[in-house]
């Protein structure tokens, strides 16, 4: 058997790793329907945060629907213990260390907006698609009661050293 370069071991291993990597290519599932009927309508009024902020309602309903597209990857409930996707109880985490209100509220907005985003269009690395695009499975109104499942739930920061 002859003797392969380390440039061919390595263009091998790639082969392989992009066959069985291609297979973890995701698509949303579009059976999913998220009833959010029972929610205030969402107006160009409600800005960049999310809409139902506190609405326990609509964390049910985003409960529901994270159970249903969700689970498979961050866990039932978002309890991601040993799963593949990350834990988006601590999305918030960063921002809960802030002292000032204002300066909290503006970080705890580029969350809602960074969470609407990835949802709507999934994340995609090297062409390999770990999370799929919801855009057209899920309206924002359902992604927004996802977030709001996600906040009635999130785990806050562990609490600084003492010196």
């Amino acid at each position: 058997m002859p003797k392969l370069t380390l440039s061919a071991r390595l263009l091998a291993i790639g082969v392989l790793l992009g066959a069985s990597l291609a297979s973890a290519n995701e698509v949303a599932d579009t059976s999913i329907v998220v009833d959010t009927s029972a929610l205030p309508a969402i107006t160009g009024a409600a800005g960049d945060a999310n809409p139902y902020r506190g609405n326990q309602r609509a964390a049910d309903i985003g409960r529901h629907a994270f159970n249903r597209a969700c689970a498979r990857c961050h866990g039932p409930d978002a309890d991601n213990k040993g799963q593949v996707g990350p834990d988006l109880l601590k999305l918030d985490r960063a921002c809960s260390r802030i002292a000032d209100p204002s300066i909290r509220e503006m970080c705890i907005v580029d969350n809602d907006q960074y969470f609407l985003k990835s949802v709507q269009y999934g994340k995609t690395r090297v062409g390999v698609v770990h999370m799929p695009a919801w855009k057209d499975v899920l309206p924002p109104a359902a992604i927004w009661t996802n977030r709001t499942f996600h906040e009635s739930r999130s785990r806050p920061a562990a609490p600084a050293a003492s010196r």
